[in-house]
């Protein structure tokens, strides 16, 4: 069996390899296209609002839908049973994790995926406190730019100013649950091969970085559909000031 396992890994790291998103790339770049057409609201449509209850009632809605985000996906199965935001092997292991099942052995792959999958349900609640301070650290400007932007501008504003830190929160418990995992370590061997060879994306030669990477795609995914649903339907609003911003600008 060791024999297998290091025959499959070895020609992993010897074939072509061209880095794939997968599905979750493709629900980015559809929520994107459909983001970027969308129409800006009118500066008028705020007229009756003092900035107080404009930043007010954006600070209610994007608590709201940071929330509703991180609770979806904290949960067991949160990723793994949510095709818009399932983690996939990489795609220089999917050939292997094809092969495996192929020849009866696809537990394997599939409890490497399962793992990375709970390896990112785990660190995703520590989210929610950076998410949280983002709100609470918004600018009049910022929430005005946010109002009058596009369905994910709150999204875009949440990925610049919370990205990196919510990568140092989530890669420890990435790496913690991991370890766990035998096969992360032999891809991590020979997909680090691979890329000193070219053959592998340096960035996705570690699983560790991988997961996060992708969890934190996930996160973002998730928000950017609370606030698009928002900004389509105000009375989801848990806040009252809340729906009375995003009816005006709806």
């Amino acid at each position: 069996m060791k024999r297998f396992m290091f025959v499959t890994f070895a020609l992993l790291a010897t074939s072509a390899y061209a880095f794939d998103l997968g599905d979750l790339k493709k629900e980015l770049g559809t929520l994107n296209q459909s983001q970027s057409a969308a129409p800006t609201a009118s500066p008028s449509a705020l007229a009756n609002f003092s900035n107080a209850d404009q930043v007010g009632g954006l600070k209610q809605a994007l608590t709201q839908g940071a929330e509703t985000a991180v609770a979806s996906l904290s949960k067991e199965n949160g990723f793994l049973g949510n095709d818009k935001v399932r983690i996939p092997l990489p795609g220089s292991l999917q050939k292997a994790g094809d092969l495996m099942h192929t020849l009866g052995m696809g537990k394997y792959s599939d409890d490497l995926v399962t793992s990375m999958n709970r390896a990112a349900e785990a660190a995703v609640p520590e989210a929610k406190t950076l998410l949280v301070a983002a709100v609470k650290n918004m600018s009049v400007s910022d929430a005005k730019g946010i109002l009058m932007g596009g369905n994910d501008a709150a999204t875009q504003y949440f990925r610049k100013n919370t990205e990196t830190a919510l990568s140092e929160k989530f890669k420890p418990i990435v790496a913690t649950s991991m370890q766990k995992v035998k096969l992360a370590e032999k891809y991590d061997q020979f997909a680090g091969k691979g890329a000193q060879m070219g053959l592998v994306d340096q960035k996705d030669a570690n699983l560790d970085d991988y997961i996060t990477r992708k969890a934190m795609d996930g996160l973002f995914l998730m928000m950017a559909e609370q606030e698009k649903a928002i900004r389509a339907n105000p009375m989801q609003a848990a806040g009252s000031l809340a729906k009375k911003v995003f009816s005006a600008i709806r």
